[in-house]
């Protein structure tokens, strides 16, 4: 599988198209494009995501940790200096802006590189709380205390965030048509048949890592949502909502 680089099309559109397009534009197109020598790439960048051949964003994912990584240790020179209010707002700017920022793409991953991220708002996590947390101490009180979702599920947190913002017309059109809502029967036997708020979930194709996308991914974290929470009516409050449902899950055993 091969990824082109697209920002190489975009500069020679931009940058040659411009001035070439006159009287006979899609003849200084079509040569244009003809002799132009596309080089294919294993890693290619949009909008800021690494985006490998088999979609395994393991490139992004180290970028992601190398950054984090180096803020961290900026803020560790200072940390002495600051106050508990003051880091936990600098961890939120400068480490969970990176591990949020596309979250979304990290659906479905594998455990393996979702927990190094995780080891990401763990070492946040012990910056915060210096040195009430022993060297040999497990984090995830911690992590409850700050009230921190852990990655897995932040990432669950924005998929059912965009759906809900799909269903109740907050997005724009091309991904509202990505969900449908269930269709109900004529015929209504069971309580649950009167449930107007889950997705359709569409029969996944026999194509690697296509379970991944969104229009397969948002059904199915939608509808494990409990109902009352799927029927709010505010954005607001549903993120509200959304968060405690999450937070719960994740320190059910606390």
């Amino acid at each position: 599988k091969i990824i082109i680089r697209r920002q190489l099309l975009n500069f020679i559109y931009i940058e040659r198209l411009t001035w070439l397009l006159g009287a006979y534009p899609q003849k200084h197109a079509w040569f244009c494009l003809v002799f132009l020598l596309v080089k294919p790439s294993s890693v290619v960048k949009s909008l800021g995501v690494l985006f490998d051949d088999y979609l395994m964003l393991e490139n992004q994912i180290n970028a992601m940790i190398q950054s984090c990584y180096i803020n961290l240790r900026n803020l560790r020179a200072i940390g002495s200096k600051l106050s508990f209010s003051l880091k936990k707002q600098l961890i939120h700017c400068f480490v969970f802006s990176k591990l949020d920022y596309c979250n979304a793409l990290l659906f479905g991953l594998p455990n393996c590189l979702i927990s190094r991220l995780q080891k990401v708002q763990n070492a946040s996590v012990r910056f915060l709380f210096g040195k009430k947390i022993g060297k040999w101490e497990h984090v995830t009180p911690f992590l409850k205390e700050a009230h921190f979702l852990p990655v897995k599920y932040r990432i669950e947190f924005k998929i059912a965030l965009l759906a809900y913002k799909c269903i109740n017309n907050y997005t724009p059109k091309y991904l509202k048509e990505l969900l449908h809502v269930k269709s109900q029967p004529q015929s209504l036997s069971l309580r649950n048949d009167c449930d107007y708020f889950l997705l359709d979930v569409p029969k996944v194709p026999q194509l690697s890592r296509t379970e991944r996308a969104f229009s397969y991914a948002a059904p199915i974290v939608w509808n494990k949502l409990p109902y009352l929470l799927r029927t709010c009516d505010n954005l607001n409050v549903f993120k509200k909502k959304l968060k405690t449902h999450y937070f719960d899950i994740a320190f059910e055993s606390l």
